[in-house]
């Protein structure tokens, strides 16, 4: 942690400051003047004003600037894979007609999800993609807010759970049946068990037949398709639209409306969000996630994921606070990467256990970055020697009971290097971003060069986008910065998709 400011010598009257800022220089009893000191990191010795100042630069090099035609590009590739979810529903009618999915800034390495990375290919901004999303897409629905969420947690791990059909109708068992583990009981009966392995086996199979027949019939201004990748339960794919190329995985789900039983307890204590945001948005509903305990079945077990709420939570969670995540994030991507052991979850966890531990007033202080990362990053250390990291929604679930004591040290003792010197781990990471950007750039360059296809370049087409669509949809991401964003798809007219911003519809 951060030392105090020396505005004093031990024992004199004057207190010791807790502000980052101090005067020159300050009296004794005795008349004495004292040399003031910056304030410095007891544990590097770094300046705590430096490290303001390498966060705020790591920040201003990771944000996304989006200009009109940035923001038309973005469109053109979220219609293009909201098109392509309707032909894939078309196809067997598994999926539900009336959809929501929800769509997420990041993809699932940036920890935007509880999933495990270990099946994910590597991709690094600039080289792989510009941009990176998360969709979770439904593939069953249970929505009936009358209806008890009843999960079947008896052979599972905390945080986990099998999913049987017999939750809905015999209509959809008999859609899915192909896509489930079968069970037969003493007594006669037949359980179907919704797989997400099998699942994920189903959704990629039509990605790609869809795509193959988008394909034969291209469109002028139509993405192009770069990479489509099985990760794991994860599809992702990477879609060239004019000079940007944007990263989407896709997570086939299970959407609950309600609370799970399992997480109630949590309801009953005190939040950093009480008063700033209702109950009612943050338990509005949850999924299951295709990833399994360390020692489940995979066929069988999904994983409970809490992805809504975080969206809502993140509305309440300071500027400062939040700046110091994503350098304290960007540096762990990088150095705790190989072997797989922490994933930026955990990081979010940390951040959001931290919020409810100490005051607002303090986390809202606009100058603290700096004391925020290092306490991340002390927190963290303190998650790996102890193995112990709850999680948030369900604190009886330990994240990191499955590390063996050998990975958890390897990487304490990661952290105790970027602990030792966290300017020079900052540095790095903005080395990086500002790699990233170059990257994109010079693509953007070539794009314009080469007169690469653009949503633009169909001026005076059939299917002339409409510049004030673009206008909007940059309005609406600046105006709602962290807020759920749903899309509402209707199959049979892919080109007109709903959007709806928490409670508001467009």
């Amino acid at each position: 942690m951060a030392a105090p400011a020396l505005t004093s010598r031990a024992g004199s009257v004057n207190s010791l400051g807790n502000s980052p800022t101090a005067t020159p220089s300050s009296t004794n009893n005795n008349n004495k003047i004292i040399p003031s000191y910056p304030e410095l990191d007891f544990r590097s010795g770094a300046r705590i004003e430096d490290l303001n100042r390498l966060i705020l630069e790591f920040s201003k090099h990771d944000q996304r600037e989006y200009d009109d035609q940035r923001a038309l590009e973005i469109h053109t590739a979220k219609d293009f894979i909201f098109s392509m979810l309707g032909m894939v529903q078309k196809l067997d009618q598994k999926l539900p007609v009336a959809n929501e999915y929800l769509l997420l800034s990041g993809g699932v390495r940036e920890g935007v999800v509880d999933m495990d990375l270990d099946e994910l290919s590597v991709y690094a901004r600039g080289t792989d993609y510009d941009m990176d999303f998360t969709l979770l897409v439904p593939a069953l629905k249970l929505h009936d807010r009358n209806q008890p969420v009843t999960l079947d947690m008896r052979h599972s791990a905390l945080c986990h759970s099998w999913l049987s059909l017999r939750l809905f109708d015999e209509g959809t068992i008999n859609k899915w049946k192909d896509c489930c583990t079968v069970v037969d009981h003493i007594n006669g009966t037949t359980n179907y068990f919704f797989s997400p392995t099998l699942v994920a086996d189903w959704f990629y199979e039509s990605i790609s037949v869809v795509l193959v027949e988008i394909q034969k019939k291209p469109q002028r201004g139509m993405p192009r398709v770069e990479k489509v990748e099985r990760n794991g339960t994860i599809i992702s794919v990477i879609l060239g639209v004019g000079s940007s190329r944007m990263l989407y995985d896709i997570v086939p789900v299970v959407s609950f409306k309600g609370w799970p039983a399992v997480a109630q307890s949590w309801l009953m204590e005190n939040h950093f969000w009480d008063g700033k945001i209702t109950e009612e948005e943050v338990i509005s509903g949850f999924y299951l996630v295709p990833a399994c305990s360390h020692k489940g079945r995979k066929e069988n077990e999904w994983r409970l994921s809490f992805a809504r709420s975080e969206v809502q939570l993140k509305k309440c969670i300071s500027a400062s606070l939040m700046q110091a995540y994503q350098a304290c994030k960007a540096i762990i991507i990088k150095l705790l990467s190989r072997p797989k052991a922490i994933s930026p979850y955990h990081l979010r966890s940390m951040m959001l256990w931290a919020c409810d531990r100490l005051p607002a007033t303090y986390l809202s202080q606009e100058d603290f970055s700096a004391h925020f990362l290092l306490g991340l990053i002390d927190d963290l250390q303190n998650c790996l020697v102890n193995k112990m990291c709850p999680n948030y929604f369900i604190p009886q679930c330990n994240m990191l009971e499955h590390l063996s004591d050998e990975m958890a040290m390897l990487h304490a003792r990661k952290l105790s290097s970027v602990r030792s010197d966290p300017a020079e781990h900052l540095r790095t990471t903005i080395e990086h971003a500002k790699a990233a950007n170059r990257l994109t750039l010079e693509l953007h360059w070539r794009g314009s060069a080469s007169n690469l296809p653009s949503p633009q370049s169909d001026a005076g087409g059939e299917h002339q986008p409409d510049d004030r669509l673009a206008k909007k949809l940059q309005q609406l991401v600046t105006e709602n910065p962290g807020k759920s964003i749903s899309v509402f798809i209707n199959p049979d007219d892919v080109t007109r998709p709903h959007f709806r911003i928490d409670d508001k519809f467009f």
